[in-house]
């Protein structure tokens, strides 16, 4: 079998949802016994100033609704416990889903949203 660079793998990644990730993670554990959570809290330490250049608080913005859009509108209301009206307004002006949250909270808001069928954006 051929090696994985780094960009293939990244890019494989990116069309997993979160279940296949959570499961691939817990795959990592078993054959290499590593636990990638004690890494990632680890490395903040080891990166020093690049770990204060990372923002604590994103925003997460619907960029392109996509083909999917009632989805993309049910899980924007989902999320965001708004009103049916006011979500599809959210979808259909490209607008912000939430602000000012964690990262690790953006991140799954942004799964969700692209499982749906959306193009988002975390800034």
């Amino acid at each position: 079998m051929a090696k994985l660079n780094k960009e293939d793998f990244i890019s494989a990644l990116k069309e997993m949802n979160l279940l296949e990730i959570k499961e691939l993670v817990d795959a990592m554990k078993e054959e290499f016994g590593v636990d990638p959570t004690a890494v990632a809290a680890a490395a903040p330490v080891a990166g020093g100033a690049a770990a204060d250049a990372t923002p604590s608080q994103v925003t997460v913005s619907i960029a392109d609704a996509g083909a999917a859009k009632v989805g993309v509108i049910k899980v924007v209301k989902e999320i965001t416990g708004l009103g049916l009206k006011e979500a599809k307004d959210i979808v259909d002006n490209n607008g912000v889903v939430k602000e000012n949250i964690p990262v690790d909270e953006a991140n799954e808001i942004k799964a969700k949203l692209e499982e749906a069928g959306a193009t988002v954006e975390v800034k």
